[in-house]
């Protein structure tokens, strides 16, 4: 089932110490839609997701879900409803990686219950769509950066949640890898209605998958909209500082970003 409402942050604010990380914030995600979140280093990208999930908790104002308080959530139901891909992610035990993606099954299995075989045919399904099921009996601590990285989003996926969300999930994959990734959770919004929230480096990435772009800068929302409408050259000179080109592509079939290098 679809959830009828989805995040809204309302006058929201939130600071490392006395150093503004968000500065009134008021947007609301709605659910059934691929989000690209865009802006340069530093601006509150991270800090934003970490509200979502609950990680941390505003200085002011309100983070909403689902039209219940973020924090009133148990950390295990909210769980059942959202998934976080993080930027950084260390396993330093020996876990094999079918075990690793299984982690993502915990939010549905009772404290002392066994898996069920629902449970691993969400891993083998998860594992499949990502492609890593052939090596599924490999250590995480012996994988490559991007192999682990594509089993952390494999975990996520068997999470089986409404709400994905990927902090710079495919910074350390190849092109082929990232498509990959991006195909398969733009399927699951394009056919089971779920919702994407992404940090995106990558602003051709963002403008050939997300349905709307949310432009941040200096902790706040410079801009956010549907991505043919926000994603044009005054938007990224103003927010990215460099001079650009948007203009439709034939042969990807999305608008496509070119960038003057060189002045």
């Amino acid at each position: 089932m679809i959830p009828a409402n989805g995040f809204v942050l309302a006058g929201v604010g939130f600071s490392y110490g006395t150093t503004p990380a968000l500065v009134d914030l008021d947007i609301a995600l709605k659910p059934g839609k691929f989000y690209g979140i865009v802006g340069p280093n530093g601006c509150g990208k991270t800090t934003f997701l970490d509200l979502l999930t609950g990680c941390k908790n505003p200085g002011q104002g309100s983070v909403s879900f689902m039209d219940r308080p973020v924090a009133d959530y148990r950390r295990r139901d909210l769980a059942r409803l959202v998934a976080l891909v993080p930027q950084d992610f260390a396993i330093d035990f020996a876990f094999t990686v079918q075990e690793a993606v299984l982690m993502g099954r915990h939010p549905h299995i009772g404290r002392f219950a066994s898996p069920a075989a629902e449970d691993w045919r969400q891993v083998e399904a998860a594992m499949s769509a990502i492609g890593i099921s052939h090596f599924k009996d490999r250590f995480v601590n012996e994988l490559s950066g991007g192999e682990k990285q594509r089993v952390v989003v494999a975990r996520a996926l068997a999470q089986d949640t409404q709400y994905l969300l990927f902090d710079e999930a495919t910074s350390s994959l190849d092109v082929q890898y990232t498509m990959q990734i991006f195909n398969v959770t733009r399927n699951l919004v394009r056919e089971e209605g779920r919702t994407v929230i992404a940090v995106i480096h990558n602003l051709n990435l963002a403008a050939a998958y997300c349905d709307e772009i949310i432009f941040m800068q200096g902790g706040k929302v410079a801009a956010s909209g549907p991505t043919d409408t926000v994603l044009e050259a005054t938007m990224i000179q103003k927010v990215f500082g460099v001079e650009s080109r948007v203009a439709f592509d034939d042969f990807s079939n999305t608008q496509q970003i070119s960038f003057r290098y060189w002045s």
